[in-house]
Formats: C-alpha cells, structure tokens, sequence
C-alpha cells in the first residue's frame, strides 16, 4: 500500500484505531532508520512520541490484567501445573496464553526501537554536546562579541562559565525537555572536570569551550556532507546543492529523483526534503 493511501485512509483525531496505530508504528520504524543512518541530531517528534508511549503504557496495562486474570484462573488447579481436561476450558486457556504471547512480542519490539532509537540520541548529543547547546542558546552576534572581550579581562573564569543556558522557548524545540536537561547537565560536568583537570592552569582566555578566536570554532558539529541513501517518495524531488565547494548561492540539482528512486547523495542536498516526508532515509 502506498503511503498517501495509509495517510487517506487515517483518522488523526483517534490515535487508537488499527491504520493509525500500524502507521505510527511506521513512522516511528523509519525515523529509526533515519537517525541511525544520519550524524546530525533530528528533530524530535514529540507528537508522535506521547502517541507511541501512551500506547505502550496502554498495552502494558492490558498485558498486566491478561496476566492476572491467566493466574487467577478458575479452570485451573493451582496444586498442579495442568489443566482439565474439559477441551472448552482448555482452548479457553490456549487462547488467553496466545494473546498474551502476542501483545508480549508486540510490545517488546516496540520497545527496542524506542531504546535504540534514544541511545542513538544520547551517543549524539554527548559527541556533539557544546554544538547542540549553542544552537539551544543562539544568541546574537552582538553578545557573543561582548561576551568574548569581558570575558577574558576576569581571571577567576571556569569553563563551566562559559556553557550556554539553553532557550527551549520556541514552538517546535529540536530536543525534548529531557534532552535539554540531560546536555546541559552533561556539558556542565564535562567543562568542570576539563577545568580541574588542565583547563584552570591555562590564561583565562584560552578556557572557553566556544572559542572562535581568529575565525575557527573550536566546536565541532556532525559532518552535514555525509552520504546517505534515500528512497523519493514523491512525484519528483531535487536536490539542494547549499553554498559551498566552489558554489557561491543555493541551487537545485539538475536531474530529479523521481518516486521510487534510490540516490545516494549528501544529507545536506535532501535535508529540507526529507523534513517534507518527500524522502526516506535507508
């Protein structure tokens, strides 16, 4: 089934119908893919998300009183580990064991892509920790500028000083509050044991963990030049060619990818795309 057909054939507006659920459950596969296949830290979905947990709570809580009900069964002997031998009661009992190993794997699978999928998170926002921070904080040129010439003048400075606090004020915040709180924290540890470590014994204008004196960030973000397949899902998707490399201007790519074409091209040509749903990540 295409998937502007699942998208037609779905009510958004109860999350607890078969089509919305095995869509879901879809989306949710691909941005696993998608995360795993891509160095830069995707935007989270949190509608989704609150979606997928509920469910899960939900089917926890089914799995639960099928559980309950399984062990406090009349039909069986509590002495014995055997049933009767009436075939009503024991198919009864087969049914209720079969349903419960069904929701059991079920719900286990759902669980392992939500655990990968947020290991994969947190493995990039601990290796590109300040990057994610400052891009929390975005401040103005202007404060940067100033921050950078006071800065230095205070001999007393830490690096921990120096760490951004994160703005999650806009309408759509790339991290989920857990997220934010868990790189703020992590950065603030880490810029501390650097300080005791060897970043105190240094001039106070060399303990920054965002210097950019001479024009080169010390920050390291991931590489958006990656190459990465993708799969067009759409009538016709070309990629973005960005400033850089000899390319003074953003362009569009010449040739198309047409739907159902595998390219492999680099992360930053199809980003916007991908943001879309005009692509998938393979």
């Amino acid at each position: 089934m295409d998937i502007d057909d699942i998208l037609a054939s779905v009510d958004r507006h109860d999350p607890s119908t078969p089509e919305s659920t095995a869509l879901d459950h879809q989306l949710l596969t691909r941005f696993w893919v998608a995360e795993r296949g891509i160095s830069e830290l995707l935007p989270w979905p949190g509608a989704l998300m609150d979606r997928m947990m509920e469910r899960v709570r939900r089917q926890i809580e089914t799995i639960e009183d099928l559980a309950a009900a399984a062990s406090s069964d009349p039909y069986t002997d509590p002495t014995t580990t055997t049933t009767t031998t009436n075939p009503t009661r024991n198919t009864h009992q087969a049914t209720a064991n079969l349903t419960l190993s069904i929701l059991q794997t079920d719900l286990s699978r759902t669980q392992y892509l939500l655990r990968s999928l947020l290991r994969q998170r947190l493995s990039k926002l601990t290796q590109h920790s300040m990057h994610y921070l400052l891009l929390l904080s975005a401040p103005s040129p202007n404060t940067s500028q100033s921050q950078s010439q006071s800065q230095p003048q205070n001999d007393d400075l830490k690096p921990e000083d120096t760490i951004p606090t994160p703005d999650t004020t806009g309408p759509n915040p790339p991290l989920s509050a857990p997220e934010v709180q868990f790189l703020h924290a992590h950065q603030l540890l880490l810029a501390k044991h650097y300080g005791d470590a060897f970043l105190g014994s240094f001039p106070p204008q060399l303990r920054r963990l965002d210097d950019n004196a001479g024009g080169t960030s010390m920050v390291q973000g991931p590489d958006a030049k990656e190459v990465v397949f993708v799969r067009c899902l759409v009538e016709e998707v070309r990629v973005v060619v960005p400033p850089g490399d000899g390319v003074e201007e953003e362009v569009l790519g010449g040739t198309a990818m047409r739907m159902g074409d595998v390219w492999a091209v680099r992360w930053e040509g199809v980003r916007g795309a991908w943001g879309r749903g005009e692509v998938e990540v393979l």
